[in-house]
């Protein structure tokens, strides 16, 4: 059985703990205030360091995708190490990240007789993301194949849902990344808006008014749809994200596990650069996907 190598653009905000206990690959996004210097995520600019200058700039940030150029620094240190490949990466319908990791798995292909490279489009973002890459993670490290995992991973993101609130949909109309959610554009004063990412988009659930409703809201968003579908939420793994509002994610977290009676092991997420841009500092996102075991 050929060893692979686990792969993500940093879309999937895993905490460091997890991507050093993983050994996950990542390969950075970029941003820019002034669209002239680019700074690559957590490598050039920290999270910190990104959410204040977005909160205190009045420019708005651009981001930009990894080229094709850094995904064959990528891959081909792990192809000269013998490695198979498996890159997982932001919705397609947000960013051009999967394209550009499909076209250096068609160069280096050609390069390389022997290599082997499957990129994947993940259709999630954020934390959803990351707990699909995790996954994958998992699996390799459980002894699974290239194939296997392949074959679970594209089973598994079908499964994955983020149920988040944001504090107002200005970031998301100036980045142009509004989607299926534009109907709620343009709503009343204190009325928050209730968001789902599945099938690789944005759709709207609804509006609540005041920012504690909501963050009760996305919990009863998660139990609604784990009734829909009769499924038990401990065949999956939760985890919880924020952008800088640790605070009230701690207090959804704990809500999330005393109203689903399951433990979440995982730390808060924080989103980053890729999807901070659009979200501003204040998203709180439950985020979920079904355990590999379990399908």
């Amino acid at each position: 059985m050929s060893d692979f190598q686990v792969i993500s653009d940093s879309s999937c905000d895993i905490p460091d703990e997890i991507v050093k206990k993983y050994n996950i690959e990542i390969v950075p996004f970029y941003v820019s205030f002034d669209q002239v210097e680019y700074y690559k995520e957590k490598v050039d600019i920290s999270i910190t360091d990104f959410y204040s200058r977005l909160t205190s700039e009045e420019v708005f940030p651009k981001t930009s995708l990894p080229s094709v150029q850094d995904y064959i620094n990528v891959f081909t240190k792990y192809i000269k190490e013998g490695k198979d490949i498996l890159c997982l990466c932001l919705s397609d319908k947000f960013s051009g990240s999967y394209q550009s990791a499909v076209n250096a798995k068609n160069i280096l292909e050609e390069e390389y007789e022997n290599a082997k490279i499957s990129v994947v489009n993940s259709i999630l973002a954020t934390t959803g993301q990351g707990l699909l890459v995790i996954e994958a993670a998992r699996m390799k490290e459980d002894g699974l194949s290239l194939e296997e995992t392949l074959e679970k991973i594209e089973i598994l993101k079908e499964t994955a849902r983020v149920m988040f609130t944001v504090g107002t949909l200005e970031y998301l109309q100036k980045g142009g990344r509004i989607g299926k959610a534009k109907a709620l554009a343009g709503t009343m004063l204190n009325l928050k808006p209730l968001l789902v990412l599945k099938e690789g988009e944005l759709f709207p659930y609804g509006t609540i008014r005041g920012r504690k409703k909501s963050l009760k809201k996305i919990i009863e968003m998660t139990k609604e749809y784990f009734e829909e579908i009769k499924e038990n939420f401990n065949e999956y793994n939760f985890a919880v994200t924020t952008g800088t509002f640790f605070d009230e994610a701690v207090k959804v977290k704990e809500e999330l596990e005393e109203e689903l009676g399951v433990k979440l092991d995982n730390p808060i997420f924080s989103v980053g650069v890729t999807i901070g841009t659009y979200t501003g500092p204040d998203p709180i996102g439950i985020c979920f996907v079904k355990k590999y075991e379990k399908i």
